[in-house]
């Protein structure tokens, strides 16, 4: 047989398609899983983005506003009324309360998040959790105290628009 042939078989020569098609095969499919795994988390991350805002993040959030909103309205008129009111004093006292708490403060905690992290650790960091448990033992206590705050301030409030006859807060 002539060697310069195309029509001949080489072994080298039917390999090597087998090959390749071996590599981009397994190339797009590695491809496709990190591409699916991606989306997958995308799309639970956006879904628990969205329900903690709807449920958590707005309510509290505009609670918040709301109050600091009433204590603005009422000290507006507590200045135009009499500046050197006792209740012009209560209400910065309130307003000063009002204005240490941040949404952080008064959050709850995300138990699942928190739980999951945990279980993902590796052996190096397991020895940082006791002290990272005494931290959040902490925390929680200063988001109570912020809690508590919180409604103290409401509560405040609302003596002091119905003693003003301002029906602002109900």
């Amino acid at each position: 047989m002539d060697n310069d042939s195309p029509w001949e078989e080489d072994p080298k020569v039917d390999h090597v398609p087998e090959v390749e098609w071996t590599k981009i095969t397994s190339e797009f499919t590695n491809t496709g899983y990190r591409e699916g795994i991606i989306a997958g988390k995308e799309a639970f991350l956006q879904a628990g983005f969205d329900a903690g805002f709807a449920d958590v993040g707005v309510p509290l959030g505009r609670e918040l506003g709301k109050l600091r909103g009433v204590a603005a309205a009422i000290g507006s008129f507590l200045n135009s009324q009499n500046p050197n009111s006792l209740d012009l004093e209560e209400l910065h006292a309130i307003s000063a309360i009002l204005s240490t708490i941040h949404f952080s403060d008064i959050v709850p905690p995300d138990l699942e998040a928190e739980q999951h992290a945990k279980e993902h650790l590796g052996v190096d960091e397991l020895a940082t959790v006791e002290h990272t448990e005494s931290l959040e033992a902490e925390m929680e206590s200063q988001k109570k105290r912020a809690t508590e705050d919180v409604a103290n301030a409401k509560e405040r409030l609302a003596l002091l628009s119905v003693k003003l006859a301002l029906p602002v807060l109900v």
